[in-house]
């Protein structure tokens, strides 16, 4: 998740300090020049101010904010480097000093300038949120919250220190916490970016569905009234509309992500012996996107592509980030700079395609993109929808995932593989050992259900479902994956509710090996997926391990995932379209064990020829739909002619 810093330094309302020889009417009307958004005229009046008090801060102060605004960093930070150097005790100077390091990359001292902010004005509350964000960054998560708590001891009704406290709460797992945060931020500003669905996120990670009804309609609501209700894969996880997802993440963009008015790459043709193709992500470590990738990234073909790897989260030190680092043939660890020096450095080597593979999911830098480092700059795998950003120019998929008449719901070119556009995991072994049901802590007999999605998916509709499936098969039990206490007590304390035993619902333990987890897969007798957002990289562990996997397939990409892996693994009759077929399918399959024993042997039959595990045609694939970008960027055009059937034919070819 993203942090929120409140806005670059804003124009001055303190009053002028310029000696009484000097005219100041001249500074109070190019202040309130620039408080009207009137910058030009503005900055004309603070020069000529400038040149008569030249050490005026409040004047300094604010023709530094004109530049930043501008974009105009180096101008602003050579101003204010020879400002600060006489230790001038204005804390706004300060602060200015601080955002204009933070764009030039040089965070550590950036903090000193906060800090310095800090100590001249301790109520100054923009610089204990901007160095907070700062230090979540730089990696230092307890020390941000703790800047963020201090701002709320000063204004308990600080929209942006609760925002971002609630953030980090949510990624320490303390979902009670940040839920109150959350609830406070809309009681007070109910139309508070993002705020509704940050709090219909969380309720839904602790399975928290009391008033899900009325505040998921308002979420979904607001973004179709063109407001920021909600982060797109918020929305993803109560929405089936591909439409909506659009609207969301454009709405998100305009906000977060502008596209940079000096683009790097201007139309120049490179002429290089081999194509120059760079993967971008967070997740190049123990990740499940890692696991996706790390056999294409082996098998490119070196003839013909030279592989960069651009890493912006840690280095887990696991076997797969060993994997991938040798895989590259260049490869950067990225996590200290910033957005502005990674698309330098993509520039500067001359990257032919850039493909991002997060879209907008945790650690992810899209502002990378929007500098346009690259001639052609793709949208893959990590995230499930358009990201609604004109310089992206292709998005890769496949015809069940986006088919043809959802094309106008993505902003990038549509890209066809032609079977799955899930890469399949290489090297994933599975334990030779499967666990018992005991070992597991499921019943000796009786029909498993398996769901092993993360609980945010997990709706309330989806749960009565299933509910009715263990009230109508008898000894079944519901075997699930929930990541907190908190969760596991509120969706047994539903199952109650529904009148179903809560022993019935049985959740496993973590494991330290995938592989072991893998071989778990092989106990129960049924996925039963989610939706809207149906199990992506998990369907396809479970469809690896031979568990049949049953599937309602909707109107956006994030629920037609697990659709797409069970027509290339060759099971499309356990595609459903409508959650009553979905609830009818399931319970004719646990009423007939010898069906679904064949649907195992079928898919254990398909696993040596099945397009859904052929990592070598899927680098193919891959490779051919990149030839077809490259050559089209080399006609004049990083998007306009290539067309989704051309790439489609491209890549079979």
């Amino acid at each position: 998740m993203t942090l929120v810093p409140t806005a670059t330094p804003r124009a001055s309302v303190t009053a002028p300090t310029a000696p009484l020889s000097v005219d100041r009417s001249v500074l109070i009307r190019a202040i309130e020049l620039q408080n009207q958004g009137h910058d030009a005229a503005a900055e004309q009046l603070l020069l000529h101010f400038l040149n008569q008090c030249p050490a005026d801060p409040v004047a300094l102060y604010s023709i530094a904010v004109i530049w930043l605004r501008r974009q105009d960093n180096a101008a602003a930070l050579d101003l204010l480097e020879r400002v600060v150097q006489s230790a001038v005790p204005f804390a706004p100077l300060w602060f200015a000093h601080a955002t204009a390091l933070v764009n030039a990359g040089r965070r550590e001292e950036a903090l000193q300038s906060y800090q310095r902010a800090i100590d001249l004005q301790p109520t100054f509350a923009d610089a204990w949120i901007n160095s907070g964000v700062l230090l979540r960054d730089l990696q230092q998560h307890v020390a941000a919250l703790t800047r963020f708590q201090q701002v709320l001891a000063l204004q308990p009704d600080n929209v942006v220190a609760l925002s971002n406290a609630a953030t980090l709460m949510a990624e320490f797992k303390r979902g009670e916490d940040a839920i109150a945060l959350l609830e406070r931020l809309v009681q007070l500003a109910p139309q508070h970016d993002y705020a509704l669905g940050m709090l219909c996120h969380e309720k839904l990670q602790s399975c928290d569905w009391r008033g899900f009804d009325a505040l998921s309609r308002q979420v979904i609501d607001g973004v179709h009234a063109g407001w920021r209700s909600s982060k797109s894969l918020g929305l993803m996880a109560i929405s089936d509309s591909a439409e909506a997802h659009q609207r969301c993440a454009r709405l998100f963009a305009q906000q977060r992500y502008p596209i940079h008015p000096a683009p790097l790459w201007t139309g120049q043709r490179y002429r290089h012996d081999r194509i120059r193709v760079a993967y971008v992500s967070p997740d190049l470590r123990e990740h499940p996107v890692g696991h996706l990738m790390a056999g294409i990234f082996e098998r490119h073909d070196r003839g013909r592509f030279e592989t960069i790897g651009v890493s912006l989260g840690v280095d887990d030190g696991s076997r797969l980030r060993e994997r991938m680092t040798r895989a590259f043939d260049q490869f950067l660890d990225a996590r200290q700079m910033t957005s502005a020096q990674i698309a330098a450095w993509l520039r500067e080597r001359e990257v032919d395609i850039v493909i991002d593979l997060a879209g907008y999911t945790a650690d992810s830098r899209a502002d990378i993109f929007t500098r346009r480092p690259a001639p052609v700059q793709v949208n893959f795998l990590g995230y499930p929808g358009t990201m609604g950003l004109s310089c992206m120019d292709y998005i890769l998929a496949d015809r069940h995932v986006i088919p043809p008449e959802h094309w106008r719901f993505y902003d990038e070119q549509v890209v066809y593989l032609p079977d799955a556009y899930l890469p399949p995991a290489s090297n994933l072994q599975i334990a030779d050992h499967a666990p018992s049901r005991a070992d597991c802590g499921l019943p000796p007999t009786g029909m498993v259900f398996c769901s092993f999605n993360h609980d945010y998916k997990i709706l309330p509709a989806v749960f009565a479902v299933w509910m009715r499936l263990l009230q109508q098969v008898p000894g079944s039990v519901l075997w699930l994956m929930s990541r907190s206490e908190r969760s596991q007590r509120n969706l047994r304390a539903s199952a109650q509710a529904a009148g179903i035993d809560p022993d019935r619902l049985v959740f496993a333990q973590r494991v330290p090996r995938v592989e072991d987890h893998l071989a778990r897969y092989r106990v129960a007798d049924l996925f039963l997926d989610t939706h809207p957002y149906n199990a992506h990289s998990t369907a396809a562990d479970a469809l690896l391990a031979g568990l049949p996997v049953l599937t309602c397939s909707g109107q956006s990409f994030p629920s037609r995932v697990a659709g797409s892996l069970l027509q290339a693994a060759g099971l499309p009759e356990l595609v459903t379209h409508t959650v009553a077929d979905y609830e009818q399918l399931a319970l004719a399959l646990a009423r007939d064990p010898a069906r679904l024993a064949a649907l195992k042997a079928r898919l254990a039959e398909r696993h040596r020829d099945s397009a859904l595990f052929d990592v070598d045609a899927f680098t193919r694939h891959l490779e051919a739909a990149y030839l077809a970008m490259w050559r089209q960027s080399q006609l004049g055009g990083a998007r306009d002619a290539l067309s989704a059937p051309a790439a489609a034919a491209a890549a079979s070819a």
